[in-house]
């Protein structure tokens, strides 16, 4: 059984209309809503899934947020890559434990937890981003969430193509505005077989990006695509897509770096 809910955790409170609150609990900390306020001393030391009420009559349930949960919550910095997204970067970017990432930019940290989580214990993820500002807030978005930077992640501000110069990893992730500066750098420096990732908005974006990873004649398998979400309503005998979905966020470009193809 995970363990009661402690000072000093991450804490999701859901009221009864699903409306969602990320709280930090403190001993001296209160949750405030219109329905009343509630002590953090009263919530300390629940099992998650604990309902309970405010004096004025609200009912609410408290868990661990989930990884989506914290990235929909967190208060952002630069723009996040939103789960829908981070679940195929992961899976067609091939990351998985003991791999070595470099990711551009860290921006707001969200896709950094994921790359962290992924590699695991014997992985190691070199985040890079060029703003100040947002790798200050990155880096408290990451405690927060890990508790304190973890062993396994290096963060960095500069240029992701000093990095990989540096690193050599065995993938690149990249979350860029010019992410084809670091493609022709990845054709040299990162490993072979490895899988370069980068992550668009726009539609000139991701086409000078597959330009210049064809260029170079160094990689395979150049795949580009996009990810939609739709979520249903299933209530009783009315089940029918929502009126609203999450559509277009970004453009996902991999490919597989090898041995350079002679003409």
């Amino acid at each position: 059984m995970p363990p009661p809910l402690a000072e000093g955790d991450l804490c999701l409170v859901i009221d009864s209309k699903n409306r969602r609150y990320l709280l930090t609990l403190a001993a001296d900390g209160t949750f405030s809503t219109h329905h009343g306020v509630v002590p953090h001393s009263e919530l300390i030391g629940s099992i998650e899934g604990t309902r309970f009420a405010t004096p004025g009559g609200g009912k609410f349930t408290i868990v661990r947020p989930r990884l989506t949960d914290y990235i929909l919550k967190m208060k952002r910095g630069a723009q996040v890559v939103y789960p829908k997204d981070i679940g195929p970067i992961l899976v067609y970017g091939d990351i998985g434990p003991g791999n070595t990432v470099v990711e551009a930019g860290t921006g707001s940290g969200a896709l950094t937890m994921a790359l962290v989580r992924a590699v695991g214990a014997s992985g190691k993820v070199v985040s890079v981003e060029k703003r100040p500002d947002h790798a200050r807030h990155a880096a408290k978005t990451l405690s927060r969430w890990f508790g304190a930077i973890p062993e396994t992640l290096e963060l960095h501000e500069g240029d992701v193509e000093d990095v990989i110069v540096d690193v050599k990893p065995d993938r690149v992730v990249l979350d860029i505005p010019e992410p084809w500066h670091s493609a022709e750098i990845a054709a040299t420096h990162l490993q072979p077989g490895g899988v370069f990732v980068a992550y668009v908005p726009t539609v000139p974006q991701m086409q000078q990006t597959v330009d210049v990873l064809r260029s170079t004649r160094s990689y395979l398998d150049i795949t580009s695509f996009e990810a939609l979400v739709r979520t249903w309503n299933v209530e009783g005998r009315s089940v029918r897509p929502d009126h609203r979905m999450v559509g277009h966020t970004g453009f996902i470009t991999v490919a597989r770096r090898v041995e350079r193809i002679e003409q």
